[in-house]
């Protein structure tokens, strides 16, 4: 069985200022912007990797979800404690210059983990938590 990751979901709440973060910042390409009811869905991912994307998406799109909810996802999302992802890169040190310089709000700067990781880890405009392990 052959099974891959094809994409992942962050939602976003502002989707112009996730765009630039994801494509200006982190230097992703824009695969795709979707747009319905006054809402955006964005796919992005790197370059180099063409199978797999993160879908920027407004995290009240879902007409499931009960205004209650919606609150709850906002000030979640607010405290940064909604969603999360890892990447991870090559050149560690050049890639958290690289966010730090275009003023990425650094959560952690690389360093060691004492379960054997080296990582960093920086939040996107919408308060997700981008965690980047260093390639080994």
């Amino acid at each position: 069985m052959d099974v891959t990751i094809h994409s992942a979901f962050l939602p976003h709440d502002d989707p112009d200022t996730a765009l630039a973060f994801y494509r200006d910042v982190l230097g992703f390409e824009v695969r795709g912007d979707a747009g319905y009811g006054g809402m955006r869905w964005i796919t992005v991912g790197p370059v180099d990797q063409p199978g797999t994307s993160i879908v920027l998406y407004p995290p009240g799109g879902n007409p499931g979800v009960t205004d209650d909810e919606r609150r709850t996802i906002g000030e979640m999302m607010a405290k940064g404690t909604y969603a999360m992802i890892t990447l991870s890169a090559g050149d560690l040190d050049g890639l958290f210059e690289r966010l730090e310089a275009r003023g990425a709000e650094i959560v952690q700067e690389p360093m060691e983990q004492p379960y054997g990781v080296r990582d960093c880890a920086v939040r996107d405009p919408a308060g997700n938590l981008i965690r980047i392990n260093e390639l080994r």
